[in-house]
C-alpha cells in the first residue's frame, strides 16, 4: 500500500486513450475464421464482448500500429487535456505485457517521440495489474517529493500473437478464447503533486499485491528467440476456468483492503471501475463486490480486453463525470501469476 504523504497530495489531472483501426465485431471474426452460428452464440452468451480493436489487418495479418504508436497518441491526448507540456513531465512510467521489443524499452521510444529527455523512465512488465502498478510507482515518487508531475501509460498489443490463418474449429478452448476476449489499445494519465489543482481527483491510496504463492499461472504469454522459435508451445494460452474462479475472489479481497485502509463504507463509494476480462465476468465481479450505490464504469464490451489500457479507458470516462464530493474505487487483477491491485480516488471540491 502506498503511504501518501499528507503534504504531497497527488491528483489525476487527465486521461487519454487510443484504439487501433475500426471496431471488429464478433460477426466479422466468425466470417474471417469460418465459425458457425453456434460459436457466435457462445461468444454472445459466455463472453459478451461485442467489439474489439485490433492492431493488425484481419485479412492479411499485417501489423497496423505498434504499442509505441498507440501509447504516443494516448499520452499526447492526456498531456493536451491536462494543459501540461511534455517538458513539464518529471518521470514516465509505462506498464505492458506486450512491449514492442525487449530492447529498447517501449517507454523510451514513446518518450523520444514526445520529445521527453533527461528524466527517469520506467517500464513495468506486467499484465492487467500493470496499469495500477504505474500509479504505484509514480504516486510514491511524487508523494516523496522526488518529482512534481508524472506521465503514466498502460497498453497492450495482443493481436500480434494471432495467427489469422488458423483454423479456429480445431483449437482447444484455452486458445480459442483468446481470439474473442482480447483487443489492442493504450491509455495514459497525468498525475501531479503541484499545488493549484484543487478540483482534480486525489489519489487516496494504491495497492498491489502478489497473490500467486503455490498457484499455477492462469495465463502464459511467451517470447521466442532464434533458438526456441520452433518449439511446439503456443504463444499465448490461459486457464479460463481458474480465472473465472479466482478473479472475483481476488477482486473482493482488493476492495475490502482498500476500504478498510481508508475507513470508507461500502455505501460511500460513488463509482466502481471493476476488472474487465469480459462483459460476463465483469457482471459476476460487480455482483460479488456489493457496492450498492456505486455507478459501474465499464468499457470492455466495446474495446475488448486490451490489458493495461483498460484502466485508462475507465478513468477517461470517470473524469468526464466525477463530481464533488465523490469516491471511486478501481480494481485490476492479473491472472498470469496472480496479482491483485487497486486504487481509490476522491474528488472533494478542494479540501
Amino acid at each position: 500500500m502506498v503511504d501518501l504523504h499528507p503534504d504531497r497530495t497527488v491528483r489525476v489531472l487527465s486521461a487519454g486513450t487510443a484504439l487501433p483501426g475500426p471496431p471488429v465485431d464478433t460477426e466479422a471474426l466468425a466470417e474471417r475464421f469460418g465459425m458457425d452460428r453456434l460459436w457466435r452464440q457462445w461468444v454472445d452468451t459466455f463472453i459478451g464482448t461485442r467489439t474489439r480493436h485490433l492492431a493488425l489487418d484481419l485479412a492479411t495479418g499485417e501489423p497496423r500500429e505498434s504499442l509505441a504508436d498507440l501509447a504516443t497518441t494516448a499520452a499526447g491526448a492526456a498531456l493536451a487535456r491536462a494543459g501540461v507540456s511534455a517538458q513539464d513531465i518529471d518521470v514516465v512510467v509505462l506498464g505492458s505485457a506486450t512491449p514492442d521489443t525487449l530492447m529498447p524499452a517501449t517507454v523510451n521510444v514513446v518518450a523520444d517521440r514526445l520529445r521527453i529527455d533527461g528524466i527517469p523512465t520506467f517500464q513495468l512488465q506486467s499484465g492487467c495489474s500493470g496499469a495500477v502498478q504505474t500509479f504505484d510507482v509514480a504516486t510514491a515518487l511524487l508523494a516523496a517529493g522526488r518529482h512534481r508531475t508524472a506521465l503514466v501509460i498502460g497498453g497492450d498489443v495482443i493481436a500480434k500473437h494471432y495467427d489469422v490463418h488458423a483454423d479456429l474449429r480445431s483449437l482447444p478452448p484455452e486458445l480459442l478464447v483468446n481470439y474473442v476476449l482480447f483487443g489492442d489499445g493504450a491509455g495514459a494519465a497525468v498525475l501531479t503533486a503541484e499545488p493549484g489543482h484543487d478540483d482534480a481527483p486525489i489519489v487516496r491510496t494504491v495497492l498491489t499485491r502478489l497473490a500467486g504463492l503455490d498457484r499455477e499461472p492462469g495465463q502464459v504469454l511467451r517470447w521466442y528467440g532464434t533458438a526456441d522459435r520452433d518449439r511446439a508451445d503456443t504463444p499465448a494460452n490461459e486457464d479460463y476456468k481458474a480465472i473465472e474462479e479466482l478473479v472475483p475472489e481476488l477482486a473482493a479481497e482488493v476492495t475490502d483492503e482498500l476500504l478498510d485502509d481508508l475507513g470508507w463504507e461500502r455505501d460511500e463509494i460513488t463509482y466502481l471501475l471493476p476488472p474487465q476480462l469480459s462483459v460476463t465476468m465483469t457482471e459476476k465481479i460487480v455482483k460479488r463486490l456489493d457496492l450498492p450505490l456505486a455507478e459501474e464504469i465499464t468499457v470492455v464490451g466495446e474495446t475488448g480486453n486490451n490489458g493495461n489500457a483498460l484502466l485508462f479507458f475507465q478513468l477517461e470516462r470517470l473524469l468526464d463525470t466525477m463530481s464533488a464530493p465523490s469516491r471511486a474505487v478501481a480494481v485490476a487483477i492479473e491472472s498470469s501469476k496472480w496479482i491483485r491491485s487497486g486504487l481509490a480516488l476522491e474528488r472533494d471540491g478542494g479540501n
